[in-house]
């Protein structure tokens, strides 16, 4: 992938530092894109070699694993492509302490942050009578590896969308505006063949993208993004068994009665809590804090391109 690096100049430019700089092709936005969308594949191929899983846990345990921990392809072919190409190594810092807001504390506070906004929207659309749950089983052991298994998954695109994508457009436009928005919108992208995608919730996972985003440009903390995508995937789909993106866990502690759904402002039969109203006015609500903390507390943010 180093050659693709050294392609001719794109005829755009920016400006950097009081000039105008030109940007090769391999920084331009809609590249950058399909470079990143080009890993999910062979990524997912590689997480495929887990699928031994299910025949030495318990079946629906292990099916659930093997779902969510597949994306250590994901993580393995991105560490690999990021360390051994010079102009993406920089990237690894944002991983690790250099970042000033990589902490235990950030961490824990965005688990918390993931539990809170999951479980406000949760619990209005039970309290009017949208979902039905029922308990079905607590197994802590397994439920902390499903945990772990989560993590990979949140994280695995949390490094794409956030870390890669987000720092690279940060280098090419000079822009937070342009890399916040940018890598956004192609969170967004990813989820469009999921399974009962609407319009509101490809907004909701727009804006989700956001709020990850300030947490990287105003906490410095890409471990505090991953930590609230984990907990928000997490709350959904393994402890109520709802369907998170369209997708529903054959393990959960508590069992949706699918039969008595109904679609409203705070739920959608088809998508989860993420398709619904309830959840874009949360999450905007979310950003909005996040940016009025941000601008008056925040962090400088690493800069990891010096």
């Amino acid at each position: 992938m180093n050659n693709f690096d050294e392609m001719t100049e794109d005829k755009n430019t920016t400006k950097g530092e009081g000039k105008l700089v030109k940007r090769k092709l391999s920084n331009n936005l809609f590249v950058l894109y399909l470079l990143v969308l080009a890993s999910i594949i062979p990524g997912q191929f590689l997480g495929s070699l887990f699928q031994f899983i299910p025949f030495i846990m318990s079946t629906n345990i292990g099916v659930t694993v093997t779902m969510y921990f597949g994306f250590i392809g994901i993580w393995i072919l991105a560490i690999l492509y990021i360390r051994f190409t010079k102009k993406n190594r920089p990237i690894l810092k944002i991983l690790g302490r250099s970042a000033a807001g990589n902490t235990l504390g950030n961490f824990l506070i965005g688990i918390g942050m993931g539990f809170g906004l999951n479980g406000i929207c949760i619990l209005a659309a039970w309290l009017h009578k949208d979902i039905v749950l029922y308990y079905d089983t607590f197994q802590p052991v397994y439920l902390l590896i499903i945990f772990i298994a989560v993590f990979v998954q949140s994280s695995a695109e949390e490094l794409l969308c956030r870390g890669f994508l987000y720092q690279r457009l940060m280098r090419s436009y000079k822009s937070p505006a342009v890399a916040i928005v940018g890598n956004a919108s192609l969170f967004a992208l990813m989820h469009l063949l999921n399974d009962g995608v609407t319009a509101l919730s490809i907004l909701n996972i727009f804006v989700v993208g956001i709020l990850f985003s300030f947490m990287v440009y105003y906490m410095d903390s890409i471990w505090c993004a991953m930590a609230v995508h984990t907990a928000w995937n997490f709350t959904q789909n393994i402890i109520f068994g709802l369907p998170n993106s369209g997708m529903v866990s054959p393990y959960s502690v508590f069992r949706l009665d699918a039969s008595t759904a109904n679609n409203s402002f705070a739920y959608n039969v088809g998508f989860g809590i993420e398709g619904t109203l309830l959840a874009d006015v949360v999450l905007i609500l979310a950003c909005i804090c996040m940016y009025l903390w941000g601008r008056k507390y925040g962090k400088k943010p690493c800069d990891i391109w010096k």
